[in-house]
């Protein structure tokens, strides 16, 4: 690798990416309580499911795009290089995925009217919209983040929350009850918000030297792997409920995914907050200060332990409660607590995933994600009879033996000597499946 290359920037003004990522979190409570007071709950499951399975399939297909399509940009913008050729080919890529996406979801399309969304193929044609809009996306973005435009990242998933919401608004204020304007919503507001950044050109790229795609994808096997496993993992609760649940418990089915919205408050913040704090870490690493790299994650990891441990404590003290003020209940104590833990301890393993990756261990993390989904399947469908009782102890286990699996592998990485720079500490810090 070049002089060139290790002197990249590094993404030190991501603040802005901090502060989308927490609306964009925090906006899912509203969009949850907004659709329920609209529709009601019973109602409400078909955008439910969407939400969940739209959030599985998208980030876990064109995340390791965008984070290629960043790494890219970042080493071409290093060499005082235009990008323009790698963006059209990531566009092609983004096709090719997508295309092959949609059809399988076309194939798939009369089991998920019929069993995921309640026989309304509205939803399952919005989830077509949500795939191409959410390709768009995330192409955006990769070209924001390997331009250093954090500001652009940023508004792109603030703009995406603040649209839905306000659309969802206009939709309950004019009194609509049925459930197609707002699924259409989830489906159309990231292309709203792309268009929005593209108007203020922050998008614009310039030309450069051509270039073949196997120098934009290089880590992409093992970056799909690893991202489609953590998405499906991070979703698996409602979607486990959502099949396992008989079909007149759609009220249950939208209770649990409530609960599990809930669940990712802390998850929602630390994201915030770790997207400003990995290229600290990051810089140190770079600059050969390795005894200061460790002792720094050390610290990061005793914060997220510790908004781990507050997140499960709050979850089983006051859960029920606060489920009850946002959502009208229907979760109790141990349903809740459980839901925080597998939360927390999937923030752990995430933190500790997005440090493997950029210590170059890309292998690695997609290993483990592999092994905690895996895991999930197996343990729901053994250790309980219970619809939520087999759902929470799954998320449980499968998320602590990734951590511990991916405590492994850092361990691994480090003894190696593995060092990151800027290129793949972009694929760590926008490694990153929860965004619903």
């Amino acid at each position: 690798m070049s002089a060139g290359t290790n002197r990249a920037p590094l993404p030190e003004g991501t603040f802005p990416v901090g502060a989308g990522l927490l609306v964009a979190g925090l906006s899912s409570f509203a969009f949850f309580k907004l659709g329920q007071v609209a529709l009601g709950k019973e109602l409400f499951k078909p955008i439910m499911a969407l939400w969940f399975v739209a959030f599985t399939l998208v980030p876990g297909f064109f995340i390791p795009v965008e984070q290629e399509l960043g790494r890219s940009l970042a080493h071409r913008r290093a060499l005082g290089q235009g990008g323009r050729q790698v963006v059209s080919r990531v566009i092609a890529l983004s096709v090719g995925l997508g295309g092959a996406l949609l059809l399988a979801v076309l194939a798939a399309s009369a089991w998920l009217t019929t069993h995921m969304f309640e026989g309304y193929a509205i939803v399952t044609f919005a989830l077509l919209l949500t795939i191409v809009a959410y390709a768009v996306a995330h192409v955006g973005r990769g070209i924001a983040s390997g331009s250093a435009r954090f500001a652009a990242y940023g508004l792109i998933l603030g703009a995406d929350s603040a649209i839905r919401i306000a659309a969802c608004l206009v939709l309950w204020l004019a009194g609509v009850d049925t459930v197609g304007p707002y699924a259409l919503t989830v489906a159309l507001s990231p292309l709203a918000a792309v268009l929005i950044v593209a108007a203020r050109r922050d998008l614009v790229t310039h030309d450069g030297p051509p270039v073949e795609l196997s120098d934009v994808t290089p880590n992409l096997g093992w970056l799909l792997v690893g991202s489609m496993m953590s998405a499906a993992l991070v979703n698996a609760g409602p979607l486990g409920v959502d099949v396992l649940a008989g079909g007149t418990e759609a009220e249950k089915v939208t209770a649990f995914g409530n609960g599990v919205i809930l669940a990712r408050i802390p998850l929602f913040l630390f994201q915030a907050i770790q997207a400003s704090l990995l290229p600290r870490l990051a810089k140190l690493a770079a600059e050969g200060d390795m005894d200061e790299f460790r002792a720094g994650f050390r610290r990061l990891m005793v914060v997220v332990a510790t908004v781990a441990v507050v997140g499960t404590l709050g979850a089983f003290a006051v859960g029920p409660q606060v489920l009850d003020i946002m959502y009208e209940g229907g979760l109790d104590r141990r349903t809740l607590g459980l839901l925080a833990m597998s939360s927390g301890l999937f923030m752990l393993a995430q933190a500790v995933a997005q440090a493997v990756i950029a210590l170059h261990g890309h292998k690695f993390v997609a290993l483990s994600w592999l092994t905690g989904a895996t895991l999930f399947v197996v343990v729901t469908a053994f250790v309980s009879d219970d619809l939520y009782l087999r759902v929470e102890v799954g998320l449980v286990v499968s998320c602590a033996a990734t951590f511990v699996a991916l405590l492994a592998s850092l361990r691994a990485r480090i003894n190696a000597g593995a060092v990151p720079d800027a290129e793949s500490m972009i694929d760590g810090v926008f490694d990153n499946p929860v965004e619903g």
